[in-house]
């Protein structure tokens, strides 16, 4: 499952440890990135509270939620349903993706400190042993790194916009096939060679081998998934 939002980017604010709100957004959210609700369909609360286990009020809260972090849609006065998906907006996503990430790895690294980095150590030693016969746990160890990486940057309204867009990025991901397989591409080094370049506080080289990986992921997506 993708890692929690931190403090300064939760749409939800902290009311208790068990939220009734926060498990329905979380599920409910997990199950649309993942594409076990596929693009389109509409959401009917009660089918929602059985899948979510949870009340009717923080299930209609979720959605409420959900429909800022572009996940879901609100159907005039008829109720929700998943947002749908194009070629188009995947475009849409790649493009802001690779102006905003920028400016918030810069940002990170210009305030980066020695905690800043062993927490990217961490992230990085603990994506590298990230298996891929496991896609969710892979999908998490990969979120931490990449959240890791912009972790420095003193924006918490870009962060929080970048986080979105990582989750509309891997819903495609998902969408496309489980399998990740990216033919020939050398994964693990690209990120080794973005974590080397971050460590070592060299903005401008951390920056193009940021945007690379994303472009040849989104090249990589463009062929596997059917849009529009």
């Amino acid at each position: 499952m993708p890692a929690e939002p931190t403090a300064q980017t939760d749409p939800i604010a902290s009311t208790g440890e068990a939220s009734a709100t926060r498990r329905a957004y979380d599920a409910i959210r997990q199950l649309i990135i993942t594409g076990a609700i596929p693009p389109g369909q509409k959401l009917k609360i009660e089918d929602l509270r059985a899948v979510v286990q949870s009340g009717a009020s923080p299930v209609r809260e979720a959605l409420s939620l959900l429909t800022s972090d572009l996940l879901v849609e609100r159907i005039d006065q008829r109720g929700f349903r998943t947002a749908p998906v194009s070629g188009r907006e995947f475009d849409d996503i790649l493009r802001m993706r690779c102006l905003l990430e920028r400016i918030a790895l810069e940002d990170s690294l210009a305030h980066a400190g020695q905690d800043w980095e062993d927490a990217l150590v961490l992230a990085h030693h603990r994506l590298s042993r990230s298996g891929r016969e496991d896609a969710e746990a892979f999908e998490a160890s990969h979120r931490a790194f990449h959240m890791a990486l912009l972790a420095g940057c003193q924006s918490p309204i870009l962060l929080k916009f970048c986080t979105q867009l990582y989750d509309l990025n891997i819903r495609y991901r998902y969408l496309a096939g489980r399998t990740l397989s990216y033919g020939t591409r050398d994964v693990a080094r690209e990120h080794r060679e973005i974590f080397e370049a971050a460590v070592a506080r060299d903005a401008e080289t951390a920056a193009a081998r940021l945007l690379k990986h994303y472009r040849d992921t989104g090249a990589w997506l463009k062929a596997s998934f059917a849009t529009e």
